[in-house]
């Protein structure tokens, strides 16, 4: 199970040694700042999006790694039967989303979170869809 920490400006996924192995990358940091909303999802496989790009994927097992869509690429460490913390970040950040089974309680995780995290946008408490692009006008 991942840990979720802040260090300085900084929030930091910190892997155990197998989910960085299955991941083939170290622990994830990325700017506080970069957080733009964070939810609990208690269905792990409804935070999961895309197609997986890096990682193991063992269907109904667990999801370590990166998945790419068109509207970015999330990062999960999920396992079956826990609730999954889902962060978003803003477009700036190199991940869209951290999909995270944390092992403490979720929705205290991410209550610190949104306390912690200067930029949250609380327009919603939902996570926001990936945008379509037949839907978006690039001009």
């Amino acid at each position: 199970m991942v840990r979720i920490l802040a260090e300085g400006d900084d929030l930091v996924v910190r892997l155990s040694w197998w989910e960085k192995a299955a991941a083939r990358r170290g622990n994830v940091r990325v700017p506080l700042a970069a957080v733009c909303r964070v939810t609990c999802e208690p269905d792990w496989w409804r935070a999961l999006r895309g197609v997986a790009q890096h990682g193991v994927w063992i269907p109904g097992g667990m999801c370590v790694g990166t998945r790419g869509h068109h509207g970015g690429i999330d990062f999960a460490a999920v396992r079956p039967g826990r609730p999954v913390v889902c962060i978003e970040l803003w477009p700036t950040a190199h991940f869209s989303l951290l999909a995270l089974s944390v092992r403490d309680d979720a929705e205290a995780t991410a209550r610190w979170l949104r306390h912690l995290a200067p930029k949250i946008d609380s327009s919603t408490r939902w996570r926001q869809a990936i945008p379509v692009p037949e839907e978006t006008d690039l001009s």
